[in-house]
């Protein structure tokens, strides 16, 4: 822990990256939050700062594979908005797991830690939670709130969705009695209400929400009542914060999603949501984490301490001694992991929690060790779903418009249809391959291929000179991104030790991994990844390193 470099003003994001849903609380000094991750695993990354601006990442809140099955989880579903609070010595998390559809199965469930770095508990399911987004609040008397969001069953519009409440037993996580709309959408006209938080301040108990959809109509609205379970009054300045009434394509857009929190010197700030487009908005870097500040009105409501009631890429810091901690930096600009240490970094991600373990840190000391598996990164068939069987790749998040990556491999590909090397995803219906394989000769190459809706294809191809134990050296495999075009490329080694780069493709549009293009909830993954494309292999590919540079936010 160190004291950092004191200056006026802090920059937007404080998570650049899919990091989207923050919620926060604080304890003391501390400060906690936790944002969603959907099927990635492990799930639920939670935060720690000491100024609200710089944090480090120090777990998860699912981090065993038995504390949830992922089997029924497509692309942007699992782990939707998680809300974190403290109470009385104890952390919570509460989340709603989303499979076999958006609308489909939605159970919502709260884990317990004493240390937010783990390790969490089992979930513990709340029967007849229906809805998404769950909070969870304590009241002044020790009582233990559920609000959340439902479907209205009569809808009178598209989107007529709403928030109700109810007790919870504060042991054994169910339902206390009938639960009780406390704002139903329609007063409002608003569509797809969700995200709901309570806090008691000054005498008032206030309830926050998102509206709008998480995209470009996305908002903040607020209410208050002096009873937990209503009437509430709306805010008259609803909505409380949003971006819609601007240009989709301004810097920041589809703002919303929010918490709030108190420092112990007064100030009040928000986390929310929000996103960095580019081009036609258009963004890979998913839903990001912002901060911004506000105040509380002579009339008791919510204003933004902004110069014109928006949210800034530039904003002024929060009071506090700035801080520096020693922990994962989830906003460090170059990162080089050599795979030296006994667990993966808590960057790293796979797609859902691994059945078996696919990936290795000891089968060769100083190395990731990836097993070919059957599944691919692309559906081969519209039916197909990731559950059905497990990709073996590990992936992190694109934090930057503009960045290098690169990985060293090797891998000597025994058949036609073996491949490993460097992946960027969006889903399973949008990607790039950056590979080494075989082609129908028998031949080693380097392959680049694309997966847009769905439709898998080869772009370029590639036959490398080397093969067999004379590519024992391995090869680099790298993209570069310029903001609107991704570049792919490889290094072969040569006698000297020193690689020549080589171009594969530049200019591919960068759109094709847009969240706007998929309309998914994620952002873009990349790293590694080796598929035995449907049969069985023994096959392995090590990976010495992963580099990762970004340029300045």
């Amino acid at each position: 822990m160190q004291i950092a470099n004191q200056s006026e003003t802090f920059h937007n994001p404080i998570l650049s990256g899919f990091y989207p849903d923050p919620s926060i609380c604080r304890v003391g000094e501390d400060y906690y939050m936790a944002t969603s991750s959907f099927n990635y695993y492990p799930g639920i990354p939670v935060f720690h700062s000491k100024d609200l601006i710089h944090w480090e990442q120090i777990g998860h809140g699912i981090h065993r594979p038995e504390q949830l099955d992922y089997k029924n989880c497509e692309a942007s579903l699992g782990l939707w908005a998680p809300t974190i609070r403290y109470h009385e010595g104890t952390f919570y998390l509460i989340n709603t797991f989303v499979s076999e559809g958006r609308e489909v199965n939605r159970d919502n469930y709260i884990l317990t830690a004493k240390d937010p770095a783990g390790p969490w508990s089992d979930p513990v399911f709340i029967e007849g939670a229906d809805g998404i987004d769950p909070t969870i609040f304590f009241d002044k008397d020790g009582r233990m709130w559920y609000a959340g969001n439902y479907i209205e069953k009569h809808p009178k519009y598209e989107g007529h969705h709403g928030i109700y409440l109810c007790e919870l037993d504060p042991v054994t996580f169910q339902f206390i009695g009938e639960r009780k709309v406390i704002w139903d959408g329609a007063r409002t006209t608003s569509k797809w209400i969700e995200a709901p938080h309570l806090y008691f301040i000054n005498g008032y108990y206030y309830l926050m929400v998102a509206e709008g959809g998480t995209f470009s109509n996305h908002c903040v609205m607020m209410a208050r009542s002096e009873r937990v379970d209503g009437d509430y009054e709306i805010c008259p300045r609803n909505p409380i914060v949003t971006h819609r009434h601007l240009p989709l394509a301004r810097e920041i857009s589809v703002t919303g999603h929010a918490d709030i929190v108190e420092t112990p010197g007064g100030e009040w700030w928000m986390v929310l949501l929000a996103v960095r487009p580019y081009g036609d908005f258009q963004f890979n870097t998913g839903r990001e984490t912002f901060l911004v500040p506000f105040h509380w009105e002579k009339d008791g409501w919510p204003l933004l301490d902004t110069e014109d009631g928006i949210v800034h890429s530039t904003e002024r810091k929060p009071d506090l001694p700035e801080i520096l901690l020693s922990g994962v930096n989830p906003m460090e600009q170059t990162v080089m992991d050599s795979f030296d240490g006994e667990d993966l970094d808590l960057r790293w991600n796979t797609i859902l929690a691994p059945k078996s373990s696919f990936y290795s840190l000891k089968d060769r000391p100083g190395f990731l060790r990836l097993s070919l598996l059957p599944a691919t990164l692309w559906k081969k068939d519209p039916a197909d779903r990731w559950h059905t069987e497990q990709p073996s790749c590990v992936v992190r998040r694109q934090q930057h418009h503009t960045f290098e990556a690169a990985a060293r491999m090797e891998f000597d590909p025994q058949s036609k249809e073996e491949e490993a090397g460097l992946v960027l995803l969006q889903d399973d219906r949008f990607s790039y391959l950056l590979t080494v394989g075989r082609n129908e000769d028998g031949a080693r190459v380097i392959r680049l291929a694309r997966t847009e809706n769905g439709h898998h294809s080869v772009l370029k191809e590639l036959e490398l000179c080397c093969d067999g134990e004379g590519c024992s050296k391995g090869i680099v495999l790298g993209t570069t991104c310029r903001n609107e075009v991704y570049d792919f490329w490889y290094e072969a080694a040569e006698e000297n030790g020193k690689g020549v780069r080589i171009p594969v493709q530049t200019d591919l549009p960068a759109k094709l991994l847009s969240s706007n293009v998929n309309e998914g909830f994620t952002g873009v993954y990349l790293g590694m990844y080796a598929s035995s494309c449907g049969t069985e292999s023994e096959n392995k590919a090590d990976f010495d390193w992963f580099r990762y540079q970004g340029d300045r936010i």
